[in-house]
C-alpha cells in the first residue's frame, strides 16, 4: 500500500506523531483511547479480524461445496449498511455476480428476485437480527420459495451475532446460520463473516484478502504509517468536507463503503467529517479530493480491496480519537427506526393524517417546512451542504443520481446522493448528529406496484414511505431545512427535476 498527495503532509507531523503512539494501543484494543464509558469496550474485535477470520475458512469451503453440489448459482445478499456495501464492492472488485437487496422499495424487491428460483441461494444479513428492513427479506423469501414448493432451507441462508432473535429462530426452523463475531460493529464488519459469507459463495479467494488485509496491518504500527497520515489529513485538511472519487480505480464502489464507515462513524455530537461520493474529481465542491487510481486528486491512495478494508477502518477509528466522538455507537440510526415504528402503526391504524402539500402538479406534490413551492427557490436557502435523499427504484430510476453533481454545480456547495432508505445506515447518522448546517432535499414517489410482507399489517410500500417520512420528521424537528418531492409520475417527475437545471 502506498499513498501519493500533492498535498503539505508534514504540517501535521505532530498530529501524526500523536497518532502514532494511539495506533499502538488500538493494536492492543485500549478502549480507553475514545473514552472509559464508549461502545468500543465490545467493538474492537476487528482489529485482529485479518487473523481470525481465518477461522472461517473450513466452514466456508464446507458452505461454498454444498452450495455447487445443489447446482445453487444465483446469489441474492439482503442487509443494510455494513452488511451490504462490504460484499456489493467485493463482488464489484472481483467481477463477480451478485445481487444485493438493501432496499424496502416494492419494484426494486421484486427486481431482485432471481429468474431460476431452484438455482437460487438468498443470504440474509443482520447483525441485530433485528433489522426491520431485513426480517422483512426474509419473510418475503421464505414465503417465496415455500409457494414455488421449495424448501426455504435449502435457499436461504443466515448471518448474525449469537443469540440474536434472528439466530434463534433461524435455527430452531433448521435453517444453516453464520454467527459473525458479536465484538465487531457491523460498518467495521467487512472481513468477518458478514463480509466473506458472500463473498465466498461467489467464488472470490477469501484467503487473499486476509493476506492482503494482514500486510497492511503490520504497517499501522510504523511511524507515520498510510493510517495515521490520512486520518490527520482528514482531520485538519477539511473541516467536514472530502470528495471520495471511484473514477477509474479497480475498486469499483469502494467510495460508498467508505462514506457509509466515516459519515456513520464520526458523525454525531455536531462534528465529523461527510464524505461526499463524486463521478469525477472535477464535480465536486470539497477542497479535499480523494482518489484510488492516479488522476487528478489532492490524495491518491494505492492499493488492493483487502488492504483498503484495514486501512480505512483504523483511520476512521484514528480519525474519531481526534474529533473526541466515539467511533462505534450510531443513536440517530435508531431514532430512524423508532419514528419509523411509530408512522407504521398510525398507517395501520388508520391514524396517520396527510400532509397538506405546498404546491402540486400532474408530476409531483411538494411538502416543506420552509415557504417554498419548488426546488429551485430550496437551493437558495442558506447552508453549507445539500443532501439528495431518493426513496426509488435503485437499478429502473438511476437517472435521478445525474441531480446531485447538477445541485453542486448550481450552488457551488457539496451534494450528497443516498438511495433510501439504505442511506439512514450510513449518512443518515451524520444528516441528524454531525454538523447542524445542511439542506435536505427528499425525493419519494408513488409505487407501480406493491408487495405484501408475510405476517405483518402493511407492506413494503408502506414500509418505505414510513421510513422516509420518520426521517422527515427527525430532520424538522432539528429545524433543518427539508423539502420532499413526491413523483406521481416516475419517469416524467424525474425528466421534469433533471430539465430544471438545463
Amino acid at each position: 500500500m502506498r499513498i501519493n498527495s500533492r498535498l503539505d503532509l508534514i504540517s501535521n507531523q505532530e498530529i501524526i506523531s500523536k497518532l502514532n503512539s494511539i495506533s499502538l494501543r488500538i493494536s492492543e484494543k485500549d478502549h480507553t483511547i475514545w473514552g472509559e464509558d464508549t461502545e468500543a469496550k465490545s467493538r474492537l474485535g476487528w482489529v485482529d479480524l485479518p487473523t481470525r477470520s481465518r477461522e472461517l475458512l473450513p466452514q466456508l469451503d464446507a458452505l461454498s461445496a454444498w452450495a455447487r453440489s445443489k447446482n445453487l448459482t444465483e446469489f441474492v445478499l439482503c442487509g443494510m449498511g455494513g452488511s451490504s456495501l462490504a460484499p456489493d464492492v467485493i463482488a464489484a472488485t472481483y467481477g463477480k455476480k451478485l445481487t444485493i437487496l438493501d432496499s424496502t422499495d416494492p419494484a426494486q424487491i421484486l427486481s431482485a428476485v432471481p429468474k431460476d428460483l431452484a438455482k437460487s441461494l438468498v443470504i440474509i444479513g443482520s447483525k441485530s437480527g433485528s433489522t426491520i428492513e431485513t426480517r422483512s427479506h426474509f419473510a418475503f423469501f421464505d414465503d417465496l420459495f415455500t409457494k414455488a414448493k421449495l424448501l426455504p432451507t435449502d435457499h436461504i441462508i443466515i448471518v448474525t451475532d449469537p443469540n440474536t432473535s434472528l439466530d434463534e429462530v433461524a435455527r430452531s426452523e433448521g435453517y444453516r446460520v453464520f454467527n459473525a463475531n458479536p465484538d465487531v460493529g457491523g460498518r467495521f464488519s467487512a472481513l468477518s463473516a458478514f463480509g466473506l459469507v458472500p463473498a465466498a459463495l461467489i467464488g472470490v479467494d477469501i484467503s487473499v484478502l486476509l493476506d492482503d488485509a494482514q500486510d497492511a496491518l503490520a504497517t499501522f504500527n510504523l511511524v507515520n504509517s498510510p493510517a495515521s497520515v490520512i486520518a490527520a489529513l482528514l482531520f485538519s485538511g477539511t473541516q467536514q468536507f472530502v470528495n471520495f472519487s471511484d473514477a477509474n480505480s479497480q475498486t469499483p464502489g469502494l467510495s460508498d463503503w467508505i462514506e457509509q464507515l466515516i459519515a456513520e462513524s464520526t458523525g454525531k455530537s455536531q462534528v465529523g467529517r461527510l464524505p461526499v461520493v463524486i463521478d469525477s474529481s472535477e464535480s465536486g465542491a470539497s477542497n479535499l479530493t480523494i482518489g484510488f487510481t492516479d488522476g487528478d486528486f489532492d490524495l491518491i491512495v494505492h492499493g488492493t480491496l483487502g488492504e483498503h478494508f484495514i486501512l480505512w477502518e483504523w483511520v476512521t477509528a484514528l480519525l474519531c480519537y481526534l474529533l473526541k466522538v466515539d467511533p462505534f455507537n450510531q443513536p440517530n440510526v435508531t431514532e430512524a427506526k423508532d419514528r419509523t415504528s411509530k408512522i407504521l402503526a398510525q398507517i395501520t391504524g388508520n391514524k396517520f393524517e396527510i400532509e397538506k402539500p405546498a404546491f402540486e402538479d400532474n408530476e409531483m406534490a411538494v411538502y416543506s417546512n420552509h415557504n417554498i413551492k419548488n426546488l429551485t427557490d430550496f437551493l437558495l436557502l442558506p447552508t453549507e451542504y445539500f443532501a439528495v435523499m431518493a426513496y426509488l427504484t435503485r437499478g429502473s430510476d438511476n437517472e435521478i443520481t445525474k441531480i446531485r453533481s447538477k445541485i453542486s454545480n448550481k450552488t457551488g456547495k457539496p451534494a450528497t446522493f443516498g438511495w433510501g432508505p439504505r442511506f439512514l445506515h450510513s449518512t443518515g447518522q451524520f444528516h441528524k448528529g454531525g454538523q447542524q448546517n445542511g439542506a435536505f432535499i427528499q425525493i419519494t414517489a408513488d409505487s407501480p406496484v406493491d408487495v405484501d410482507i408475510p405476517n405483518q399489517p402493511y407492506t413494503f410500500a408502506q414500509l418505505v414511505m414510513a421510513q422516509a417520512l420518520g426521517d422527515a420528521q427527525a430532520l424538522t424537528e432539528r429545524n433543518l431545512p427539508l423539502i420532499r418531492l413526491h413523483l406521481k409520475n416516475r419517469s416524467a417527475g424525474i425528466i421534469k427535476l433533471l430539465n430544471g437545471f438545463s
